[in-house]
């Protein structure tokens, strides 16, 4: 996982962000202000940093010009969302750029897209007796391989990486089967029930009543 510094001046928002990043598993540091990222940039490393552009004393345009020899990669979060503003973002380095109001899953999705690239995301994920690396696709349980299909592997990411959050079964149908997807919900059921059995998961993944699944790892 990685470590991730939120520039947010609005304290609800970087609450709720970094509150999610804890759920997952990312390591994170606050500020509130331009100064305070500079400052706290030359204290510790980072893998990324979720900036907002209107900030007290510098914007995340100028903080992004002071920043950028460090090479660490950025996504902006901002109300900002004219094409004008996209286009200085990305001319400036910025990896991704997000308007606000955003949902907390496109920004953990985001997050992971942005890490993978960098080098920075997880290449593998242990939890007690089961193994998944992801770039061979292989599951092991008890470091014996685990035969999924396709659409259960990928259903298995999703909660993985969502891991700790309450997934409605809407959303697992969007996220692991895509947004073309025209499916009934209970398809969700049935893998799940598939790799509750496959991988011994009956009491780690959770069925959220009236509303999905949650996947419970200790971080």
């Amino acid at each position: 996982m990685g470590h991730i510094i939120v520039v947010e001046d609005e304290r609800a928002i970087s609450d709720l962000i970094t509150m999610n990043l804890k759920l997952v598993g990312h390591t994170y540091s606050k500020a509130y202000r331009g100064l305070e990222v500079i400052e706290l940039l030359e204290r510790e490393k980072a893998d990324l940093i979720l900036l907002d552009i209107m900030l007290p004393e510098l914007d995340g345009f100028e903080i992004m010009q002071r920043i950028a020899h460090l090479q660490i990669p950025v996504i902006l979060i901002t109300a900002k969302d004219s094409l004008a503003d996209r286009i200085k973002g990305f001319e400036l380095g910025a990896d991704d750029y997000i308007i606000k109001p955003f949902e907390i899953l496109e920004l953990l999705a985001r997050i992971n897209v942005v890490l993978r690239r960098s080098e920075k995301g997880i290449s593998n994920f242990l939890c007690e007796n089961v193994e998944v690396r992801y770039l061979e696709r292989l599951v092991m349980v008890d470091q014996i391989p685990v035969d999924l299909t396709a659409r259960e592997f990928e259903l298995l990411e999703v909660l993985i990486r969502n891991r700790n959050i309450a997934l409605s079964r809407e959303k697992l149908l969007e996220l692991a089967w895509g947004y073309d997807f025209e499916g009934d919900t209970r398809t969700v059921d049935v893998h799940i029930r598939q790799l509750r059995k496959k991988l011994g998961w009956e009491e780690r993944i959770k069925t959220v009543f009236k509303l999905g699944y949650r996947l419970e790892v200790q971080v």
